[in-house]
């Protein structure tokens, strides 16, 4: 049992468990009904997602301020409950989250990652 981090839209894992999508916004063009089928996302998880000014920060190439700040919003008390919940039930369950970009290490997922592992969820 573990928590996998995956690149939405990507093709599933075997025994990967459902997807969360910890994005701020849906996939554009793509109908509701058919977000898991297209391998995005089983459940929106938007709280785990970097604020729309997180993102342009990220965007305009500052790496480190980025991760300094999206830290601080995932040390708030609702996405610090919901990364406690994740690590709790990759001891049980499998299950991926994951975000659009296709470089992870430039992207929140790899930082989520890490708080993940921080809060003693098990990765694959």
């Amino acid at each position: 049992m573990a928590v996998r981090i995956v690149r939405l839209g990507s093709p599933r894992g075997k025994a990967e468990g459902p997807r969360l999508g910890t994005v701020r916004r849906p996939p554009r063009g793509v109908k509701k009904s058919d977000y898991a089928r297209f391998g995005y996302y089983d459940l929106w998880l938007p709280e785990l997602s970097p604020s729309a000014r997180l993102v342009k920060l990220a965007q305009s190439g500052d790496w480190k301020k980025f991760e300094r700040r999206y830290r601080g919003e995932m040390a708030r008390q609702e996405p610090e409950r919901l990364l406690e919940l994740l690590a709790l039930l990759s001891h049980g369950a499998d299950f991926a989250v994951g975000c659009y970009c296709q470089d992870e290490s430039r992207c929140h997922r790899s930082i989520l990652r890490a708080l993940l592992s921080d809060h003693g969820a098990r990765i694959t």
